[in-house]
């Protein structure tokens, strides 16, 4: 998994060595090699990303080369904490290019500009501006903090504090929405942090949803892996069976099976990744 810097050399050598009573790169080798995989593709990701590799010593990054080389495709650093700052920078650097497309998103609705339209026209191989929206899961959100704890990253702090406010900035486009009208019916449409993952881990969803409750509406939520059950019991919504009831709807994930469904109450919706168009 991903580990602060240090983690291998300064917590895991020293419990194995002192549960073991042996010396490690003597008596038997470390190395740490961080998983590059994605929640649903899991498998093809060794095929497809190198493995990095980093020991203790060059004995302990060897070995490791030689068990990963026989599935894997393996590539060797300098040592465990090289191989761990690989793995916290994959996930910061998604972390704070997703605070710049957010930025930029508010930027293009600002100039009356077509974001997506920008996006697309502006990509190539020397620009690679991520999709905006919100930051959930248990990977991205939490990285950050391994370096923002230990020194002075203003940039990478203030891109945590950016996409962690953009359940503000949808909010303010459901209020649009709704206008002054208190105690509105709000359907959320997303519940887990991404589409196709069955896990609520620090899912933007559970903090909109705090937020609309304490705006005073009463929000309704579905989830094509939810339950009725678990979305009342795990998320504290209501269960959104009706959708032209609700005042407004906020869509946080890429659901595409809801697209025909919402096409025709597309002025009340909040359409956080384009499904509608």
């Amino acid at each position: 998994t991903t580990v602060p810097v240090g983690t291998t050399e300064n917590l895991i050598k020293i419990i194995l060595e002192k549960g073991s009573g042996l010396k490690a790169g003597i008596d038997f080798y470390l190395a740490y090699s961080p998983e590059r995989i994605m929640t649903g593709y899991s498998i093809s990701r060794y095929r497809e990303f190198p493995k990095v590799i980093g020991g203790i010593n060059k004995e302990s990054t060897d070995n490791a080369f030689d068990v990963y080389k026989k599935f894997a495709n393996p590539v060797k650093v300098s040592n465990a904490r090289t191989a761990e700052l690989v793995k916290v920078s994959e996930g910061i650097y998604r972390d704070v290019n997703i605070a710049l497309a957010n930025e930029l998103l508010k930027a293009a609705e600002k100039y009356d500009v077509d974001f997506w339209e920008m996006r697309n026209a502006a990509n190539h191989q020397f620009c690679n501006i991520h999709e905006p929206g919100n930051v959930g899961g248990h990977c991205i959100p939490v990285y950050p903090w391994f370096l923002i704890n230990e020194m002075d990253v203003p940039l990478i702090k203030k891109a945590r504090e950016v996409n962690d406010d953009m359940v503000n900035y949808y909010y303010k486009k459901i209020e649009n929405i709704i206008g002054k009208k208190k105690n509105a019916k709000i359907g959320i449409i997303g519940l887990s942090y991404r589409e196709g993952v069955k896990e609520k881990a620090y899912s933007r969803s559970i903090s909109m949803i705090s937020l609309l409750k304490t705006k005073g509406h009463d929000v309704y939520g579905l989830d094509p892996l939810y339950s009725k059950e678990e979305t009342e019991k795990e998320f504290s919504a209501n269960y959104l069976n009706d959708l032209n009831k609700m005042d407004a709807i906020i869509l946080m994930n890429k659901e595409l099976s809801y697209k025909s469904k919402l096409m025709p109450i597309k002025d009340k919706v909040v359409d956080v990744k384009r499904v509608l168009g």
